[in-house]
């Protein structure tokens, strides 16, 4: 039998390549003959990285970059797949809120620089593909921040270029007149696939301020300024197609920028990994695909993991089944879901002892298709 191990991550349990070894585990067990691919997936968010690196038989950088502010440098780390061409960037790696102390958590002061540094980093590397996911922001300075480590031209309201060793923030977004795409900077050549699976726009009552400011620090007249800046940087630079997007208001606009800048596409999350991994071809021969994920429930059908590698499943017409910690009762999910424990013990316990748990459920799933 040969098997695709495709989990995603357990949330605050285990990371996607343990949960994908959990299960390799289990299933030699019960079948020693079985062949095994381990794919380990994410959804652009947290756990990204590390998961396409496992997938891909890639490797890790790390670079010494901006943090969300200024002042703040951050050792982040970033993955190059195996093909050495394609870069995946978290950009809470370098601008995310948990970087922050609470008290620290203002989006007037924070930038996006550190992920373009990130991108340069790429860049120089001969990356000519870069994933770039792009939530747990702490920023909402429009991407430029990212845009100004990038090499691509700022001109502020004065007519003056910012000094590159004076990076922008949130507060400078009224401030600047026109960002030119490319000319001359190494990312112009470089296609930029954005993982992103909100669908704010950049400005109004769902955008980037009014929704994620006050979480990110910003008192209501912040929000409403910020809204204000960003909605004439879109204006100034002809973009407001770009600021109507879906994701446009992701990450404090850096979807916007993204788009309007780099001319990046903004893509769902799973659908990238998918791609990324080479799910599609990797489900050819195998007799069944394992996924999985913490918790299952209504959430999972927008675009999680579970439903987008089942998808994939029903289109090879192979049997797909996901192992859960926990299942919400009464949602048809369209493919098997297996709760990993039982009634006898609780969530705590069954985030303890995941490992254990998935390697038997694993091992009961073969010998009962045997």
């Amino acid at each position: 039998m040969h098997l695709l191990l495709a989990p995603d991550k357990f949330k605050s349990c285990l990371t996607a390549a343990e949960v994908a070894h959990a299960m390799a585990a289990g299933a030699l067990r019960a079948d020693p003959r079985a062949t095994i691919d381990l794919c380990p997936m994410a959804d652009g968010g947290e756990g990204t990285v590390d998961a396409l690196v496992a997938a891909t038989g890639g490797r890790f950088l790390t670079r010494r970059v901006t943090g969300p502010l200024p002042d703040m440098k951050v050792e982040a780390r970033f993955g190059l797949l195996a093909d050495e061409k394609t870069a995946v960037i978290e950009m809470a790696a370098a601008s995310g809120l948990a970087l922050l102390r609470p008290q620290d958590r203002d989006p007037t002061r924070t930038t996006t620089f550190g992920t373009g540094e990130l991108m340069m980093a790429a860049a120089k590397i001969g990356a000519t593909r870069i994933i770039l996911g792009i939530g747990g922001s702490a920023t909402i300075d429009g991407g430029i921040g990212c845009a100004q480590a990038c090499g691509l031209p700022v001109i502020l309201e004065d007519g003056q270029v910012p000094s590159p060793g004076e990076p922008l923030v949130g507060a400078d977004v009224g401030r600047v007149v026109l960002i030119k795409h490319g000319r001359g900077s190494p990312i112009e050549k470089i296609r930029i696939e954005v993982a992103c699976d909100v669908a704010n726009p950049l400005c109004g009552d769902d955008g980037a301020a009014a929704v994620y400011g006050p979480q990110k620090g910003a008192t209501p007249r912040q929000v409403r300024e910020l809204d204000s800046a960003l909605s004439q940087l879109a204006r100034r630079n002809g973009k407001l197609e770009q600021a109507n997007l879906p994701g446009a208001g992701a990450a404090g606009g850096l979807g916007f920028a993204m788009a309007a800048f780099f001319g990046a596409q903004l893509k769902r999350g799973v659908e990238i990994v998918i791609d990324a991994v080479d799910l599609r071809r990797r489900l050819t021969g195998a007799d069944l695909c394992l996924t999985g994920e913490g918790r299952l429930d209504r959430s999972s059908l927008s675009g999680k993991v579970v439903v987008g590698v089942a998808r994939a499943c029903r289109d090879a017409q192979i049997p797909c089944i996901a192992l859960a910690g926990s299942i919400e009762p009464g949602v048809d999910f369209g493919f098997e879901a297996i709760k990993i424990g039982d009634d006898t013990i609780t969530q705590e316990q069954s985030m303890d002892q995941a490992e254990t748990l998935i390697a038997a459920k694993m091992a009961d799933i073969l010998r009962n298709r045997s």
